[in-house]
């Protein structure tokens, strides 16, 4: 066996020796959902594995509370693992999330233990935050999180398993209609009616859902309403979320929103304001890594396919921009039954399964064994660079 082949086999039998306890972490994570910025449990029984495991972690990193970063290994290049662990509110652990954090401390806690002996640093990432805004991994990156790192990976449950997630760039906008109060039958004509303005701004947006393109998606939903039906509504605030194949696209496809919302507030006779809560590209998966990953999965006895022949999930995620600043992945793990997909209540269900707790296992142990790939293989790293600095040098278009 050569040197990588045998760093491969410690790795793997490291997460065999956590397996129980990785399971029942990913178990304990989804019984105790908690939403961005407010993991605290599982900040907590993440970062105390850590410490078990020897690598010191620090708590709240980088002015996040439920942020954490740990390290192990004094030479070479550097390799994240990121951990997500917020949930979705009111159906809880419906993307999975349970299986990201316990997979990625899975793999950490391995590859920790051969770093070293690879010639390689480990970052093991706890990135909170990742369904809402503002989300964590973009806050990090502008915190210095990721300074002097190479490349970063993660794995993320789905209904099969397959080299990458089909994602889009996402913009996110909050939309405050204000208008004038008035009692609605002894003086209507005195008021400028706040929630006419936020009706006619949506149906605008319901029009123009019907020239945009295939690959192009728009979201919206009222959450602050006026209570009393016999006052003219004064304030209704919205939440927009649009996304498009590239950043570019996505940011032409918002000023075409916002003229929607615009012309709503113009008719009613209403002020609106409207406010970015960021922006997240695409992910540009590298496939060179990609390629390490997927040898390594077969390894352990699962075919990761390609989502271009259908099936995939398609979402958006703060991982993209991880992806604009270093070579990643973000690989799709089966633990749900075909057609089951994320933000489902049935998928919820699906994270805690016997399949989540197989994909858990499997996702450390490739994780880390891709890891080894690149601390010990020089040409595993020279295509990664490649392949990113010629995406960066292709622009954001398509």
């Amino acid at each position: 066996m050569n040197r990588a082949g045998e760093l491969k086999a410690r790795v793997c039998a490291e997460v065999d020796a956590w397996a129980e306890e990785l399971v029942s972490i990913s178990r304990a994570i989804h019984a105790h959902p908690e939403v961005g910025h407010q993991e605290v449990f599982a900040h907590d029984l993440l970062t105390d594995a850590l410490e078990r495991g020897g690598l010191a972690p620090e708590r709240s990193a980088y002015g996040l509370a439920t942020a954490f970063a740990a390290r192990a290994g004094n030479d070479g290049p550097t390799v994240a693992v990121l951990c997500e662990y917020d949930a979705l509110q009111d159906i809880g652990h419906a993307c999975g999330h349970n299986v990201i954090a316990a997979a990625g401390l899975g793999a950490g806690l391995a590859a920790a233990t051969v770093a070293d002996e690879a010639i390689g640093r480990l970052l093991v990432l706890g990135t909170p935050c990742e369904e809402a805004a503002p989300q964590g991994k973009m806050t990090l990156a502008e915190r210095g999180a990721f300074a002097g790192v190479d490349a970063a990976m993660m794995v993320h449950p789905a209904d099969a398993d397959l080299w990458e997630m089909d994602t889009l760039a996402s913009i996110g906008l909050v939309v405050t209609y204000t208008g004038r109060a008035a009692h609605a039958a002894a003086a209507p004509q005195h008021g400028r009616n706040a929630l006419d303005a936020a009706v006619l701004g949506y149906n605008a947006v319901a029009a123009l859902r019907q020239h945009i393109a295939p690959d192009e998606r728009i979201h919206g939903v009222f959450t602050e309403m006026p209570q009393k039906v016999n006052v003219v509504p004064d304030r209704v605030v919205a939440r927009w979320s649009l996304r498009s194949a590239t950043l570019a696209r996505a940011q032409q496809l918002e000023a075409r929103v916002i003229a929607c919302l615009e012309g709503g507030a113009t008719a009613a006779g209403c002020e609106i304001h409207v406010t970015n809560l960021g922006a997240t590209e695409e992910v540009r998966t590298n496939r060179a890594l990609t390629a390490s990953y997927v040898a390594n999965m077969a390894a352990l006895g699962r075919t990761v396919g390609d989502p271009a022949g259908g099936g995939g999930t398609v979402g958006s995620t703060d991982m993209g921009h991880v992806s604009y600043r270093m070579p990643v992945i973000h690989p799709l793990i089966a633990v749900a039954p075909p057609g089951v997909k994320i933000h489902e209540v049935e998928f919820a269900a699906a994270a805690a399964s016997e399949a989540a707790g197989q994909a858990v296992i499997d996702g450390a142990k490739a994780m880390a064994m891709t890891m080894v790939d690149y601390w010990t293989d020089s040409s595993v790293r020279a295509r990664a660079r490649s392949e990113y600095e010629s995406t960066l040098a292709c622009g954001t278009d398509n």
